[in-house]
């Protein structure tokens, strides 16, 4: 049984990425936090494989971004559910601002959260629950250290992790990095919340933390997200899924989206009354 540690992806702002919030000064509602969990003890959910990681937590929940995808063209998006977690804020990239968001939906059985009635998107992005074959290439997509990055990676196969103190392990798959673009050796914090995609064009998951000794990139497990997607009712689209052709194919993919606001950064704040 292999175990590492892991870190966790999000990404403090400090002075590195200055957004204003949208709308700063004028009151919003409160940010609405619902949990979906399918599992009971009349139907726990399975254990995947026999590699389990150890997902360190930060001592203090700070201001943070990751990133996140539409998976709805009427305004779902997806993120990692440790992106939203203890905001008293969240709010999606638009322009130089951070549109706030009113609700978010948080998965108990996966790091996935759900944000409907968000930005309307101009395209969405395809689901599929079935985990891709051990070997075979994954495309990760978000903004480690704010900047977007395209991360080449193998997938090894399913695993268990779990996080902090917690005694509860969630279903994940496990990546070997194998490349970059642009080329960096730094941490991929940012990058959380972001798709990978399996090479028939499918999304299988969602970048959830790494270990930048082992260059392992966890992902939350393809059917947990589209669980989540389900039990929102927000998720009607069925987009078509185009393969991959290659390594120019995948970068030109994600120009394309990020030029059509398809993936955003998603940002946290913790303290709404010192927001930037």
């Amino acid at each position: 049984m292999a175990r590492g540690g892991c870190g966790c992806l999000p990404f403090a702002l400090g002075g590195l990425l200055l957004l204003a919030w949208f709308g700063q000064g004028v009151e919003t509602p409160p940010l609405r936090i619902e949990q979906y969990d399918p599992r009971s003890p009349r139907r726990p959910m399975p254990q995947w494989g026999d590699e389990r990681y150890a997902i360190e937590e930060p001592g203090r929940q700070a201001d943070s971004m990751g990133t996140a995808f539409a998976v709805d063209r009427d305004g779902a998006w997806l993120t990692a559910e440790h992106v939203t977690h203890g905001c008293a804020r969240v709010g999606l990239e638009e322009g130089r601002f951070a549109r706030p968001v009113q609700r978010v939906i948080e998965s108990r059985e996966a790091d996935a959260a759900l944000v409907p009635d968000a930005l309307s998107s101009p395209e969405a992005l395809p689901l599929s629950p079935r985990m891709p074959q051990p070997g075979t290439p994954g495309y990760h997509m978000g903004f480690p250290a704010g900047e977007p990055t395209l991360v080449v990676s193998e997938l090894i196969g399913e695993a268990n992790a779990r996080r902090g103190r917690s005694e509860v392990t969630q279903p994940v798959l496990a990546w070997a990095e194998r490349g970059r673009l642009p080329e960096s050796d730094g941490t991929l914090s940012g990058i959380s919340g972001g798709p990978v995609f399996a090479e028939d064009g499918h999304v299988v998951g969602l970048n959830s933390a790494s270990t930048d000794r082992r260059g392992r990139i966890l992902t939350a497990a393809p059917d947990a997200v589209t669980r989540l997607a389900a039990a929102s009712r927000s998720v009607d689209d069925r987009p078509i899924a185009y393969p991959f052709t290659g390594l120019a194919d995948a970068e030109s993919r994600f120009g394309a989206w990020l030029d059509r606001g398809v993936i955003r950064r998603i940002f946290c704040d913790v303290d709404e009354g010192q927001g930037g």
